[in-house]
């Protein structure tokens, strides 16, 4: 059994690097499996995604991973690039819903034990993204998260 794990730009996967050298030794139709990806990773589109191929004989297992919280989070809400290098300026600002869809699509590798906790978690990211959360800052969203005032929206 091979495994091949590669970071690829969804729908982008081509016959060149990092897949078409990764698989050439392997024997197998290099040009159905770059189809496959793509095909399962278009919906991230601009975003690196971890694809892992697992062949087997005849057997080939494509498996799609999520991409970064970040990066779901600049495609949420249309930012090219986070800010990080100063502690005043603040990038732009993502709405509690828009985080638990983010969480929604990233909970399964997250630790969080609730979708409450994995928002909570989000806000963490936001934090390091320079973001502001419901034009607030993201002390300031987890304390309300903890207190119950996004419960209607996230769940508790």
């Amino acid at each position: 059994m091979d495994v091949v794990d590669v970071l690829i730009e969804g729908g982008k996967a081509s016959l060149g690097p990092p897949l078409g050298p990764a698989l050439g030794p392997l024997g197998v139709n290099i040009k159905d499996i770059v189809s496959s990806v793509n095909e399962r990773t278009k919906a991230y589109k601009g975003m690196t995604v971890p694809v892992k191929i697992t062949i087997a004989g005849e057997n080939i297992e494509i498996t799609v991973g999520v991409p970064s919280a970040a990066a779901l989070i600049k495609k949420k809400i249309g930012l090219e690039k986070a800010q990080t290098a100063t502690t005043t300026d603040y990038t732009g600002d993502i709405s509690i819903e828009q985080l638990k869809e983010v969480a929604e699509a990233k909970i399964e590798g997250m630790l969080a034990s609730s979708l409450k906790n994995a928002v909570k978690e989000l806000v963490g990211t936001c934090v390091s993204m320079r973001l502001k959360v419901e034009g607030k800052e993201a002390k300031e969203i987890q304390k309300e998260i903890d207190e119950g005032v996004y419960d209607a929206v996230i769940g508790e």
